[in-house]
């Protein structure tokens, strides 16, 4: 199985897969709830007329659709100020992409799908899986939209190491065992947040979520649609929800699937997303025992945790070798591990990857390990976990001060995951050093006002643990929520036509399922 397709065409394109391992804040973070939104003072409030004053001329700008090169899309560029709070400052250019309605039926306007990330490319998700794959009748009615958020693929993207830097940031070890590797873990981090303001320092401050979402709804208007139409998948939905938050009167259908809850700090979100990690593991666990060849034994579930333990201190102790010049430690085998929890199709996968690794061939897990880091084979790497960390680390402050706070953070995410815990706790560290301050803090998002958004959740996500869906499904006024009892990361899509057929109705006829209502 191809490793790097089925993690960008699963449900979401790797949707919160770099929250944690790439030691950012944790989750999307929050927009500051105050009442005008950051960048909105000199602009106007971005809840009043933002297409009003210096904004205007954002709100009415033509977009000149052209060829992409792939077969049924078209492709533009949107302008958006650099600065909000400053929009003479200059401007970013964001890329846009489209298929047009198939038809039958009236066309119901403009679908906005964001895969998630942050960091996702939204083009590349449209143009791979959502445009060609998202249910018929939805694609027939629809044209379907994506734009890359700025500082993510083709919209400016942030820059912060070469190929082969980033080969050395992913290998550092990152369960420390004692002061040395400690001080390389935190140089590590601040190497990585160095570079990315040596390399992309004027975007650098301008990529947070409310911006991205005030470039939405911009994007809305020029589109020419009255309200916004829109699927987020995981750190999507915390897009989703920021944009419901900011204009509440132009909430058209919102699916939020995969949700994240806005109202929890960044060391908060880490530990329950450890904990998703943990069931999904348990969850692959329970299968693998069941078959004679699991690598991790055939006694139980907890046996099987404590083998993997087992096998990630051996790979810590003495990396195995993997057929090229870098070799399989625990970092790298532990990423390749969690990869593969985003989709149960991934297990079978899993088990083979692990049977050789553990038998001293490690170029299996390896290989799940460069697709969720988007590495490709030539050693260069998309700017996923770059955006992913620039925008995580503006969105909510760092979940430490420093190393000492990890360290005693430590024993309450194993805990949480005696698999994962201790890596996933130190992971956290990263935007303790990101050279640009935080603009967004923790907040309950209501957004009164707004038409019914529909939130979903799935009981078994490894990367927004269940109880995310329904915590923001309770905060917003108008939230519903639909719960798929399974495995995986998100709901729509994977293979329940229970939900999808409540999606699909709610898309094309504006009625959103019984609050509550539960698929498997």
């Amino acid at each position: 199985m191809d490793s790097r397709r089925l993690l960008r065409t699963s449900a979401t394109a790797l949707a919160a897969a770099g929250l944690i391992l790439s030691g950012c804040s944790g989750g999307s973070g929050a927009a500051a709830s105050r009442s005008t939104p950051p960048g909105a003072s000199a602009a106007g409030s971005a809840a009043a007329s933002p297409e009003a004053g210096a904004l205007k001329k954002y709100y009415a700008q033509k977009l000149s659709w052209r060829d992409c090169g792939v077969t049924g899309f078209q492709c533009t560029t949107l302008l958006a100020p650099l600065d909000y709070a400053n929009p003479e400052a200059g401007d970013v250019k964001l890329a846009v992409s489209r298929a047009r309605a198939t038809g039958p039926g009236k066309r119901l306007g403009s679908l906005l799908v964001n895969p998630g990330g942050p960091g996702g490319s939204a083009v590349g998700y449209l143009q791979g899986y959502a445009g060609i794959g998202y249910p018929a009748p939805v694609r027939a009615r629809y044209d379907m939209v994506a734009v890359d958020p700025r500082g993510v693929a083709r919209s400016e993207p942030v820059d912060c190491l070469t190929g082969p830097q980033m080969d050395a940031y992913t290998q550092v070890d990152q369960t420390p065992d004692d002061t040395a590797e400690v001080n390389a873990l935190s140089a590590a981090f601040k190497d990585f947040a160095a570079g990315c303001e040596k390399k992309s320092g004027t975007i650098l401050p301008h990529v947070s979520t409310v911006e991205t979402a005030r470039d939405m709804d911009i994007l809305r208007a020029v589109l020419g649609d009255e309200k916004l139409a829109y699927v987020g998948a995981s750190y999507g939905t915390f897009l989703g929800a920021t944009y419901a938050e900011l204009f509440p009167a132009r909430v058209g259908r919102l699916v939020l699937d995969g949700a994240m809850d806005p109202s929890l700090s960044a060391v908060d979100l880490n530990r329950d997303q450890t904990a998703g990690f943990e069931t999904a593991f348990r969850a692959f666990a329970a299968d693998c025992v069941r078959t004679p060849d699991c690598p991790l034994g055939t006694k139980s579930v907890a046996a099987a945790g404590e083998a993997l333990k087992t096998f990630f201190r051996d790979v810590d102790a003495e990396p195995v070798p993997t057929g090229e010049s870098r070799a399989l430690g625990e970092s790298l085998a532990t990423t390749g591990v969690i990869a593969a929890m985003y989709d149960e199709g991934a297990w079978p996968q899993l088990r083979e990857a692990l049977t050789r690794a553990i038998g001293g061939e490690g170029s299996g897990l390896l290989a799940l390990a460069d697709s969720y880091y988007e590495r490709e084979a030539d050693g260069t790497y998309a700017n996923l976990m770059f955006a992913n960390a620039a925008v995580n680390c503006l969105d909510l402050p760092p979940a430490y001060a420093g190393p000492t706070d990890a360290s005693k953070a430590v024993p309450a995410f194993e805990k949480a995951s005696p698999v994962f815990g201790a890596g996933l706790a130190w992971a956290a560290l990263n935007c303790t050093y990101w050279p640009t301050q935080p603009t967004g803090h923790p907040h309950r998002i209501t957004a009164d006002g707004a038409a019914p958004i529909l939130v979903v959740g799935t009981t078994r996500d490894p990367a927004t643990p269940y109880r995310w869906a329904r915590s923001l499904a309770d905060q917003l006024s108008s939230g519903t929520l639909l719960t798929y009892e399974g495995d995986g990361h998100t709901a729509y899509g994977r293979g329940s036509d229970c939900i999808d057929t409540a999606i699909n109705a709610y898309l094309l006829e504006g009625t959103p399922p019984q609050d509550g209502k539960r698929c498997s």
